[in-house]
């Protein structure tokens, strides 16, 4: 039993490392070395000065007024639930440790669980929308041939298996003496 728990309790934070990761990283979509953006900024590399220059993701967000939903709204969606899995993932690994301490034997780990299993589905829905959106969320279609889903986004879909096989996981597991 308490190899089970350690390894619960490590997997929980790496996967809220990958997480974690995943949000505030420079690399959903890249196009090589030289540009490359994420949920939040889109960045250049300027050969002049050896350094990235960035802008926010949503600066350039115009588009006609008969668009159902804006590039920005789209972005913004896929941030909501990037944060929403980030905070859930969170709370689930602080009520894990507090359900360890405090849970009588034989209790099961169901809230903790359950907010894994919903930090998955967060993940999830992100990833989606970014992969279905993508032309709308990086507004540059002749550009989008060129470039490639970066190491971040990847990240993000391993996030969904782990979060959601450790939710069950969790539901699961039985306190033992």
């Amino acid at each position: 039993m308490p190899f089970t728990l350690m390894s619960a309790t490590l997997l929980h934070l790496v996967t809220m490392a990958m997480l974690f990761i995943a949000t505030v990283e420079k690399a959903w979509w890249t196009w090589g070395s030289v540009e490359n953006t994420d949920l939040w900024h889109k960045c250049m590399y300027d050969n002049n000065t050896d350094t990235w220059l960035c802008t926010s993701a949503t600066e350039n967000g115009k588009q006609p007024l008969m668009s159902l939903m804006f590039p920005a709204e789209w972005l913004h969606s896929v941030q909501a639930c990037m944060v929403l899995a980030v905070i859930l993932s969170s709370v689930s690994f602080l009520v894990f440790l507090w359900e360890l301490f405090t849970m009588s034997s034989k209790g099961l780990f169901c809230f903790s669980g359950l907010c894994q299993i919903f930090a998955g589905l967060a993940v999830f829905a992100a990833v989606l929308i970014y992969s279905f959106q993508r032309k709308e969320i990086l507004q540059d279609v002749r550009k989008l041939s060129m470039g490639r889903f970066g190491y971040c986004f990847v990240l993000a879909w391993v996030c969904v298996p782990l979060l959601l096989g450790l939710g069950v996981f969790h539901v699961y597991l039985r306190k033992r003496a």
